[in-house]
């Protein structure tokens, strides 16, 4: 069989079409494909014997109107379907079609690779039977109104795996839905894309400020088990860089690459706890998104997410972490679905867990899933050797912060320091050489700078801190600062900070938050 495809260029007129279709007809050849566009057509014609296209343009040539007959390689609909494929093949999502039956009538290569099935597998289906209940899709068809990043979930065998997905109807010209147009995103994709703008700079055991026999056995322990996807536990008190450990230990294990996600289980209120941890379905309280939303863990999978104040963490909540340890998976607050995630926990604690299992206030078969790999931090009080260090490190690093040029501290101003016990260990030296870089008038910092006392700052110390221009409401909430400062040194937890100085846990976090404490 003979095809030719070509454009007849014409003058418009009544019953043009008419009279080319009779020269067609009397030439035995069928129109497979004609588009017609003001003063020119574009053909497709086939016949089951040879043609003679220059008697057939000739012919064409002589009909009233027609300018002029080209061959041509592709129809202008095969063209912008050629380039459409071109276009749906090359981005980064998935990209569905479908009528409104809710069949699939076309896909692009991603979503076959997405679904592990070929074009031909999935032309005709229903979307129903692709993805979990509650489909943003089908509301689209209904409404006619379109949905930008709602969360969907793929079925694949007995795995459930969430995308992004963003939907646009397909109107016909009397503004009726005739289908939808989907695209869909891998939510890890898009958890990755997150963690690359958002993560903060890389911490590494290079960053460990020590020299102590103690830290650098510690250091080395750590590495060791850097590489394990075992829970590690560090155990210390308030201020001894439990955090600093976390991280460092995310950094040299193979989920270097993927999140370290920090959550102080102190400081989140215990009605938001769970849904921050676990993550939520539409509705399923008041004030919850209807689309949902993933958890911290759901956002750390394939990472390393770090439970820092563990023994604060509620009851029923232990239940549920325990869950995750156990069989890796997590369910979300108003969900009976459970999805499996890769995650690695790290722990800290400055509380007695072995007295909290006592008082029934936490789990023991949490606490043996917990303690897998205890590592201790010793006190400052107990590594004086390293204060100078720090010492140095935080006059240089206090100093660019402030845009001081304080370099070093006296002999007696340095032995001041290490004669302290430091019940607020590091995070109490970083406040105290910062009060005193804030107060250095030279390029040192001297004894009388080094404001530390056995309880607080004494009110002649105090004083001297402020300006004689400072307003009451300047004074006032500085003191307050320093109040603060002064019961966050000791080593108790948020909630107990709290209730000792006869606060709300809500009203202490707004007021750490005001003046940026850590």
């Amino acid at each position: 069989m003979r095809v030719i495809k070509f454009q007849i260029v014409n003058k418009d007129r009544i019953g043009l079409v008419y009279d080319i279709s009779r020269v067609f007809a009397e030439m035995d050849i069928n129109i497979v494909h004609l588009e017609v566009m003001p003063d020119i057509m574009y053909l497709e014609i086939s016949s089951e014997k040879e043609i003679d296209q220059d008697l057939l343009f000739s012919r064409l040539q002589g009909v009233r109107g027609v300018i002029a007959c080209t061959n041509i390689d592709l129809l202008p609909s095969e063209k912008t379907n050629r380039q459409l494929t071109a276009v749906l093949d090359t981005i980064s999502e998935g990209v569905m079609a479908i009528n409104s039956a809710g069949e699939i009538t076309n896909v692009n290569p991603l979503a076959e690779r997405i679904f592990n099935r070929d074009k031909e597998e999935l032309l005709g289906t229903k979307i129903t039977s692709l993805f979990e209940d509650n489909l943003p899709i089908l509301t689209c068809l209904e409404s006619g109104k379109p949905y930008n990043h709602q969360e969907v979930f793929i079925k694949r065998g007995d795995t459930h795996n969430n995308f992004f997905t963003s939907g646009r109807p397909i109107m016909d010209t009397q503004g009726r839905v005739r289908g939808v147009v989907i695209t869909f995103k891998d939510m890890r994709e898009v958890k990755d894309f997150i963690y690359t703008v958002t993560k903060p700079a890389d911490i590494t055991f290079n960053e460990i400020v020590g020299k102590s026999s103690k830290v650098q056995s510690i250091i080395q322990l750590c590495k060791r088990f850097a590489m394990s996807n075992s829970t590690i536990l560090l155990r210390g008190e308030s201020g001894t860089g439990k955090e600093l450990f976390a991280r460092s230990i995310h950094m040299a294990s193979k989920r270097k690459d993927k999140p370290f996600v920090p959550v102080n289980l102190a400081s989140l209120p215990d009605s938001l706890l769970e849904s921050e941890l676990f993550g939520y379905t539409g509705g399923s309280f008041t004030g919850a998104a209807k689309s949902g939303r993933p958890g911290l863990f759901e956002f750390a999978n394939e990472g390393t997410i770090f439970l820092d104040e563990i023994g604060e963490m509620l009851p029923n909540l232990q239940v549920k972490l325990l869950r995750v340890l156990q069989e890796g998976k997590v369910k979300r607050v108003g969900s009976q679905m459970e999805k499996p995630v890769d995650v690695r926990v790290i722990a800290a604690t400055n509380s007695d867990l072995e007295s909290l299992i006592k008082e029934n206030k936490f789990r023991e078969d949490l606490y043996y899933r917990l303690n897998v790999i205890p590592i201790y931090l010793p006190p400052l009080r107990n590594r004086k050797e390293d204060i100078p260090l720090l010492a140095m490190y935080f006059i240089k690093s206090m100093s660019a912060k402030l845009d001081k040029k304080v370099e070093s501290v006296t002999s007696r101003a340095m032995d001041k320091l290490c004669s302290y016990d430091w019940p607020g260990n590091i995070r109490e030296l970083e406040n105290v050489i910062e009060r005193a870089v804030n107060l250095a008038a030279e390029p040192y910092l001297t004894e009388d700078l080094i404001l530390i006392k056995d309880k607080s700052i004494s009110q002649s110390d105090f004083r001297e801190a402020f300006q004689e221009e400072d307003t009451l409401q300047d004074i006032v909430s500085q003191y307050e600062k320093e109040v603060l400062k002064s019961a966050l040194r000791k080593d108790l937890s948020i909630r107990q900070t709290a209730r000792s100085l006869g606060i709300s846990h809500t009203a202490l976090m707004n007021k750490i938050k005001k003046y940026d404490l850590k």
